[in-house]
Parts: C-alpha cells; structure tokens; sequence
C-alpha cells in the first residue's frame, strides 16, 4: 500500500492582521456570510480581501462592509459583479441582539478579523473591539519585542 501523505490543508482564506494591531478584542462571534455564486468560485480561488472590514448592523440584519472579492474572468461572464458589495453576515437572533446591545450602550465596533472554510461553507470570524490608543499600540510592541528576547535568553541557557 503505497498511500501518500497530503500536507493539511488550510481552512482559512482570508486574514485581517491590522485589526488586532488597531483594536483590543473582547467578544468572538462566528457568523456565516450570504454569498453568490461566482464568490464561491472567486473565493475558493484565493481572491478575498477582508484587510479593512468591518460589520454595521441595519435594521436588525449585520453587514460585512469594506471586504473585497475579485471576480474571476470565466466565472463571471454573464453576471454584473460588484466586488465591494455589502453581504449579509448570518446570526442567530440572540447573537444579533448581543452585538447591537454593545454596539450601542458601550460604543464598541464590530471588526471583521478572519475568513475561513467550514465544511462547505464561508464563515466570518467577528469581534466587538475597543480602538487602541497610539500609546496602547507602542505597549504591545513592547510586550511583543520583550517576549521575543525572553524567548532567545531562555533558548541560550537551556
């Protein structure tokens, strides 16, 4: 039996780093994303961008706005893609009500940090987040950079 062994696959498709640089990240959703059918093709080619998105909620639904999904050119040929259109992101009523609770009396925004496979479907890895202050930012480089030589003190001793 000759089997070869295939490297594991990722599931994720799209990352934003530059929300945990920029927020302070408190509560995780997972929320499954209304797509159309040349984004499912786009998207399992490797064409989402979600570096600067974030959800709104409108009249009761959630909105991933600013994610960008690039049409490919043989899978789109007989439908008008709009690429930055808003999607609708899928919540149970309980989750919804918890994020525009938060949204509105503790003035927390909703960012958008991770896009990934589950199964068959594309889910949206949520947040409610706090903005940084620049000097929050220059703390964790700090941690981030003393961590780091801590690492390599202790990997020289041992």
């Amino acid at each position: 039996m000759n089997k070869k062994k295939s490297k594991p696959v990722s599931n994720t498709i799209a990352l934003n780093k530059k929300a945990r640089h920029d927020y302070q990240l408190m509560d995780k959703f997972e929320a499954g994303v209304e797509l159309q059918g040349w984004e499912v093709k786009s998207i399992r080619a490797g064409k989402a961008n979600i570096t600067d998105s974030y959800v709104i909620i409108h009249q009761g639904e959630a909105y991933l706005m600013g994610s960008r999904i690039s049409p490919l050119n043989q899978a789109s040929s007989h439908v008008v893609c709009d690429p930055e259109r808003n999607r609708k992101l899928l919540l149970n009523k309980r989750e919804l009500d918890k994020l525009i609770g938060a949204r509105e009396r503790q003035g927390y925004s909703i960012v958008a940090t991770a896009m990934y496979w589950k199964k068959c479907w594309v889910k949206v890895e949520i947040y409610l987040a706090k903005g940084k202050q620049a000097h929050d930012k220059r703390d964790a480089v700090k941690d981030r950079d003393w961590a780091r030589q801590k690492e390599r003190v202790m990997k020289h001793k041992a």
